[in-house]
Parts: structure tokens; sequence; C-alpha cells
């Protein structure tokens, strides 16, 4: 007899359908603020917010909102499927502010997902690499510095 798992409260009961695409980009919203996690934008007039997928989709990545954080429509798509942790390195070189501490929770938001709900068994590998890699790249004594050394937040 298997014995019943936890359901999160953002996961829908079973019978009813998962938030559409929309739906999930306001959830980002709402959830981390109206700003792109990758130039620190505000996602508003021209600059129009996209759902971005943390763990790329090509790399297993859910469409789950554990997965989802809101970027603009430039940093999405030059971002393409290159990995989380090296494309903040790459938008810190281009002297944008990422925020390291949103990445971190989305990060580790889908690790406990995944161990929560199962499967995903493409992304695990990669979302722990990812992980890891981000812990090492953090200043020591410096758990959330978005800026890094010799940069300003704003």
């Amino acid at each position: 007899m298997s014995r019943p798992r936890a359901v999160p409260a953002d996961e829908p009961a079973r019978g009813q359908r998962a938030p559409d695409r929309a739906a999930r980009l306001t959830l980002a919203v709402e959830r981390d603020g109206p700003t792109c996690i990758w130039c620190g934008r505000e996602l508003t007039g021209l600059v129009a917010p996209t759902t971005e997928h943390v763990v790329p989709r090509v790399k297993g990545g859910p469409s789950w909102p554990e997965n989802e954080v809101a970027a603009c429509r430039r940093c999405n798509a030059a971002r393409g499927h290159t990995g989380p942790v090296q494309w903040l390195a790459e938008c810190r070189g281009r002297g944008w502010i990422p925020d390291e501490s949103r990445l971190t929770r989305a990060l580790e938001s889908l690790a406990a997902a995944i161990a929560c709900r199962g499967g995903q068994r493409r992304a695990r590998p990669y979302l722990d690499a990812q992980l890891r890699r981000l812990r090492r790249s953090t200043p020591a004594g410096d758990p959330g510095s978005a800026a890094g050394p010799g940069r300003r937040r704003a």
C-alpha cells in the first residue's frame, strides 16, 4: 500500500488543470517582483516580461512555477539554453546587476519540488550541478551577494 504524498499548495489538485503560461508568468511576477532576474530592469511599459525557465526545457526543466521566473524579453532571448550560473556570470560581465538571491531561491525551490513530486530524471543532475556551481561562485561570508566584488547594488 503506497503512502499519499504531500501536495504543494501551488500544485493543482487531481482533475484540475495546471495554470497556463500567462497565469504562471503572473505568479512569477507577483512572487518575485516586477524586475528582470538577469538585468534588473523594471518589467513595465516597453520592457515586456517573459517566463524564463531557470533549468531550460531542453535540459529537462519542467514548466512548473518553481522553475519559472520573470525576465525581460532581451535577457530571455540572449540567454537561450545557457546554464543559469554561467549566464549569471555573463550578466555581471555585461555590467548588469542580476538577482543572485532570486536565482538561488528558484533553484532550491525546484530541487525541493522535484524531491516532493518525483520524476524529472533529466533535470535532477543538471539542477544539482548548477546548485554546486552557484555555491562555489558565491563569495565566502556573503551568501546573498548579487553584486559580487567591486560591483554596487541598485
